[in-house]
């Protein structure tokens, strides 16, 4: 904000022209010289409400609301150490009180089909992105996913671990992080054929942002499975675009074309791997990796003297 101060001058240059920002400093236009500081400290105002008072943490609410939990999070719970505020033990007639009012709390937390229902499908959506190593981020998106299908009654009919890794699947696809059908499939108890169908469903029904799958986001797990350098990463990567310029990668599976290219750099780079090798890091069988190795070469004019 500009001010023009007739009454005051600047300390450096004699200028009237003045500029005050958020932050409670007021300069000179002229010459660029603070003229005041009123500092106002704009952040939150932390206050500690510990037991002891000299806790550092901050904290001023508990746990923020989250998908992965039936309730979001909302609701309170009674606590399990059979303490008192003061840290002293509860009596035998009092332990068995709380204990009783504990059951009689968790019972009264979920009363509804529908939230028995979320209750053991974010469970198991837990469970599954635990296995595959997934990030919160993605836990996040695949819980609002499942409520969403839960919303437009997409999981009468099917099973609860169908849909669950088909929201997986689906929250990864979203966040371009490379798993496919066949490791989803793995991890969960249903099979690879029944989650297409139903992530297939869901993205129709839900009306689903679900960008095609990138090759170039398999490329470095396939070669960090296979113990290849980086250099090899870079050749895989440029392997693939420019086989991408000329549309080679149109119309193929991305984890096969992906291989196909992590082999052929691995043998430019000399630090070759068999095509046994390389199927098993990617899932894929031998042959496709050799017909994509092939259109490759030929495609981008690369001899290789088997």
């Amino acid at each position: 904000m500009t001010l023009i101060n007739e009454k005051e001058v600047c300390i450096s240059c004699g200028g009237k022209t003045f500029e005050s920002d958020s932050s409670g400093f007021t300069n000179c236009l002229v010459c660029g010289v603070i003229q005041e500081k009123t500092l106002i400290d704009e952040g939150p105002e932390w206050r500690n409400f510990s037991k002891d008072g000299i806790d550092n943490s901050n904290e001023r609410v508990g746990m923020p609301s989250t998908n992965l939990l039936h309730d979001k999070g909302l609701t309170t719970d009674i606590g399990w150490q059979n303490q008192d505020f003061a840290g002293v033990g509860l009596s035998s007639d009092m332990s068995k009180l709380f204990r009783r009012l504990r059951r009689q709390h968790q019972r009264t937390r979920i009363n509804s089909s529908t939230e028995r229902n979320l209750a053991v499908a974010l469970g198991e959506l837990q469970r599954l992105a635990a296995r595959m190593g997934l990030p919160a981020s993605v836990r996040e998106e695949a819980a609002f996913i499942y409520r969403k299908a839960v919303e437009k009654k997409l999981v009468r009919g099917r099973s609860i671990e169908g849909v669950v890794a088909s929201s997986i699947y689906a929250a990864c696809r979203i966040h371009g992080i490379p798993r496919t059908l066949d490791e989803v499939g793995k991890h969960s108890r249903t099979g690879r054929k029944e989650i297409g169908r139903t992530f297939r469903a869901i993205a129709r029904e839900l009306m689903l942002n679900v960008p095609p799958a990138n090759p170039d986001n398999y490329v470095p797990r396939f070669c960090a499975k296979l113990n290849l350098s980086n250099k090899v990463v870079h050749k895989a990567n440029y392997i693939l675009k420019m086989a991408d310029e000329i549309e080679l990668t149109a119309g193929r599976g991305p984890t096969g074309i992906a291989a196909a290219s992590v082999y052929l750099a691995s043998i430019l780079e000399n630090e070759q791997r068999t095509q046994k090798q390389v199927s098993e890091a990617a899932g894929v069988t031998e042959v496709t990796i050799r017909n994509r190795y092939k259109e490759i070469c030929q495609a981008l004019k690369i001899n290789i003297n088997d």
